[in-house]
C-alpha cells in the first residue's frame, strides 16, 4: 500500500465505519475510478492522492477555500479545530465569520473527504494540507489572499441604454426559440446520430441547420440548449425528443422561451447566480469572466470555459445582449421564469391565428402563428421559414404523413379553412383528394417476433421499394405471401416508408387502417455516474463488513499490516494480565505468528505483543 502518512489509516477507518449512501456520494462526488481499490486502504488512498485532491479543491469557491485553508492551517495541532476557533481565524484575516456559512462550507468539504470530524472538531487531512502549502507555487492564492473580498475595476454605473438592451434581448430570444423548435421538430421527423467521440454526426449538422436556417457551427449550441431544457435525450447513438416536446412546441412563445431560460438558470453554480443577480444593471464582459476566476482560484482553464459558454447561452437567450442583462434577464435571476416571461411577453412579436393559402400550395403567416396552429400545421405541411413571417408547403408527402397521425380529408379541409384568410385554393383541394384517394396504397402490419410486413396491391410500387436504395438499410425481401418482410418492427418501417415519401398506412391484423405516432423518448432523468461507485462499495463491503466498532479481529489486522506495509506510527490499546488496558504509540515492523513486532520509541525498546491483547488500533496524530 503506497500511503505515506498515518491518514491513510485514519480514513480507512473512517470509510468502512461510514454508511453505504455516504461512500457512494464520496465516490461519485470524487470521480473515483474503480481501478486498483481492493479495500478501503486501496480507498483511502485513492483520495488522498494529490492530483485527486487538486482536483477537488478546483470546484469549491473561495469562501469554502478559506474555510478549508484555515482548517488545514489549525491542523498541526493534536487537537482539532471547532466552527468558533475557525470563525475568529476568518474574522482575523478579514473575511466574514458567518456561523450558518463556515458549517456549509465545512460539510462540503468534509463531503468531499478532504476534512475529518469528530466530536471535538475538524481536522484536515495531511495530503490536504500539504497541497494547500504547495499552492503559492502553483501560482495559487495563499490563506491571506483567499481571504481578501473581490476588488471590481469600475463601479458598476455604468450607462446602460435599456430600451435597445431589450429590442435586441428580444431579438435573441425570438431568433433562438424560433430555431430550437426547428431543431426539436426536425428531430421529430429523423433523430441525429452522435459520435462515438462526442458531437452530432456531420450529415446531421447539415440537415438541423437546414431545418433551423441557421450556420453550421451554431447547431451545436442550440442543440445543447434544447438537451439541457429536457426536450431531446440521447436514446443509444441517437439523439430523440422526449415526450415533454410535442407539449412545448405548443405553448406560447413566451412560455417556450421561458422552459429554455429557465433551463439556463437551473445549470448555474448558486454563487453566479447570486453574483449575477446582483449584476442586473451590469455589463457581463471581461471583468465579470475576472470575477468567477478570482471565484473559483483552482477551476483553471475549464472554468473559464464553463463560463463564457453560460455567458454564450445568454446572449442567445436574449437573458442579456452585447454582455447587458436585459429587463426579462434580471427578472430571471431574481424572480425566476415565470416573471421573466411576462415581460418577455410584452417584447417579443405578437402572435397571429390566421394565413394565407396561396393557389402555389404555399401557405403564409404574416407573423407568428400561435404555437398551437403552427403544431397542427406542421403535421399537413412542411415548415419552409419559421421567423416573424413563416411559410409552409402543402405537398402529397405532406398530406400522407398528416393521414399517417390520424388526420382525414375532411379534418384538413376544415382546420385549413378555419384559418385562411384566403379560403381553400382549387389547387390544394385536388391535392388533398388525391392524396386520399392513394393514402394506404402501401400497407405496414406486424409480424411475431419483432418483425414487420410491407405489402401493396400495386405490384409495381412494391417493386420499387424493395430496390429502393434509401430503405436499403430495412433489409427488406419478399416472403411466400409476396410480401416485403423486414426484420425491423412496424414502427421503424412505416416511418421510414413515410419519409421516403411512400403513400403508407399502417394496419392491424383484420386490414384496418390506424394511427402510429413516432416514438418518443421518456422525459430525460438524470443518471448518476454510472453504477460504478455502488459497485465499490459492495465489493468493499464483502471485504470489510460495515461495523458499529472498528476494533472486531480481522479489521484490526488488515490495519496492522497496512502500518507495516507503509511504516505508519500507529496508537494501539492493551489488555494486561490485571484486566486493565495500556496504550502504546509504536512503530510496526513485523506481523506474523499471531503477534505484532515494533518499536517503541517513547520507552526506546522493541515490543512484541501478541495479537490477542490488542484492543483497538488508531493513527498516531
Amino acid at each position: 500500500m503506497p500511503a505515506n502518512s498515518s491518514s491513510t489509516l485514519a480514513l480507512a477507518g473512517r470509510l468502512r465505519a461510514s454508511n453505504d449512501t455516504d461512500l457512494v456520494t464520496l465516490l461519485r462526488a470524487r470521480s473515483v475510478r474503480d481501478v486498483g481499490i481492493g479495500d478501503f486502504f486501496d480507498l483511502a488512498d485513492k483520495l488522498l492522492d494529490r492530483t485527486s485532491i487538486q482536483s477537488a479543491l478546483s470546484a469549491l469557491d473561495r469562501p469554502t477555500l478559506t474555510t478549508l485553508g484555515v482548517v488545514a492551517e489549525m491542523s498541526g495541532a493534536d487537537a482539532a479545530t471547532d466552527a468558533a476557533a475557525i470563525a475568529d481565524r476568518r474574522a482575523a484575516l478579514g473575511a466574514p465569520a458567518d456561523a450558518a456559512q463556515i458549517a456549509e462550507h465545512l460539510a462540503t468539504a468534509e463531503s468531499l473527504g478532504l476534512v475529518d470530524r469528530d466530536d471535538s472538531g475538524f481536522r484536515a487531512w495531511d495530503a490536504v494540507v500539504d497541497q494547500l502549502a504547495e499552492w503559492p507555487l502553483l501560482d495559487l492564492p495563499t490563506l491571506a489572499e483567499l481571504a481578501r473580498p473581490w476588488q471590481p475595476s469600475h463601479d458598476g454605473t455604468a450607462a446602460i441604454d435599456e430600451r435597445a438592451t431589450d429590442a435586441l434581448a428580444a431579438e435573441h430570444a425570438f431568433a433562438t426559440t424560433m430555431a430550437v423548435v426547428e431543431l426539436v421538430s426536425e428531430h421529430q421527423h429523423e433523430p441525429a446520430r452522435e459520435l462515438a467521440k462526442g458531437g452530432l454526426a456531420l450529415p446531421d449538422l447539415k440537415r438541423l441547420a437546414t431545418a433551423a436556417s441557421i450556420e453550421l457551427d451554431q447547431v451545436a449550441a442550440l442543440h445543447g440548449i434544447a438537451v439541457r431544457s429536457g426536450l431531446l435525450v440521447l436514446d443509444g447513438t441517437q439523439w430523440v425528443p422526449t415526450t415533454d416536446a410535442g407539449p412545448w412546441m405548443q405553448q406560447s412563445t413566451p412560455d417556450v422561451w421561458a422552459r429554455l431560460a429557465g433551463a439556463w438558470l437551473a445549470e448555474l453554480p448558486r454563487d453566479i447566480r447570486t453574483l449575477l443577480a446582483g449584476r442586473t444593471h451590469d455589463r457581463w464582459d471581461e471583468e465579470f469572466v475576472s470575477l468567477v476566476a478570482w471565484l473559483y482560484p483552482a477551476g483553471g482553464q475549464w472554468m473559464h470555459d464553463r463560463v463564457v459558454a453560460r455567458v454564450r447561452a445568454a446572449e442567445l437567450l436574449g437573458v442579456i445582449a452585447g454582455a447587458t442583462p436585459s429587463t426579462p434577464g434580471g427578472l430571471l435571476l431574481t424572480e425566476g421564469p415565470d416573471a421573466a416571461a411576462a415581460a418577455m411577453a410584452t417584447m417579443l412579436p405578437r402572435e397571429v391565428e390566421q394565413v394565407y393559402v396561396q393557389n402555389d400550395l404555399s401557405i403564409v403567416s404574416p407573423g407568428p402563428l400561435a404555437p398551437r396552429l403552427d403544431a397542427r400545421l406542421r403535421t399537413i405541411a412542411a415548415v419552409e421559414s419559421h421567423a416573424l413571417a413563416s411559410s409552409y408547403r402543402v405537398s402529397p408527402a405532406s398530406v400522407n404523413r398528416a393521414f399517417a397521425l390520424g388526420e382525414t380529408a375532411s379534418s384538413i379541409t376544415d382546420f385549413l379553412g378555419t384559418i385562411s384568410l384566403t379560403g381553400i385554393p382549387q389547387p390544394l383541394s385536388y391535392l388533398i383528394a388525391e392524396a386520399a384517394a392513394r393514402y394506404g396504397l402501401v400497407r405496414v402490419g406486424s409480424i411475431e417476433g419483432g418483425r414487420s410486413y410491407v405489402r401493396s396491391t400495386d405490384e409495381n410500387l412494391l417493386g420499387a421499394i424493395l430496390v429502393d436504395q434509401s430503405l436499403s438499410a430495412l433489409s427488406l425481401h419478399r416472403d411466400a405471401m409476396g410480401r416485403a418482410v423486414s426484420r425491423y418492427d412496424e414502427s421503424v418501417v412505416f416511418w421510414a416508408l413515410s419519409e421516403a415519401r411512400y403513400p403508407v398506412a399502417a394496419e392491424n391484423a383484420d386490414g384496418e387502417t390506424h394511427a402510429l405516432a413516432r416514438p418518443q423518448a421518456a422525459p430525460p432523468v438524470r443518471q448518476p455516474v454510472a453504477n460504478v461507485a455502488a459497485e465499490i462499495v459492495s465489493r468493499l463491503r464483502e471485504v470489510a463488513p460495515e461495523a458499529e466498532q472498528d476494533n472486531d479481529r480481522a479489521w484490526m489486522e488488515r490495519q496492522l499490516d497496512a502500518a507495516v506495509k507503509a511504516r505508519l506510527t500507529i496508537a494501539v490499546t492493551v489488555t494486561v494480565q490485571d484486566g486493565s488496558s495500556v496504550d502504546y504509540v509504536l512503530e510496526p515492523t513485523g506481523l506474523g505468528g499471531g503477534r505484532l513486532r515494533a518499536r517503541d520509541r517513547k520507552a526506546d525498546i522493541e515490543r512484541t505483543l501478541p495479537l490477542s491483547r490488542i484492543t483497538s488500533v488508531s493513527s498516531a496524530v
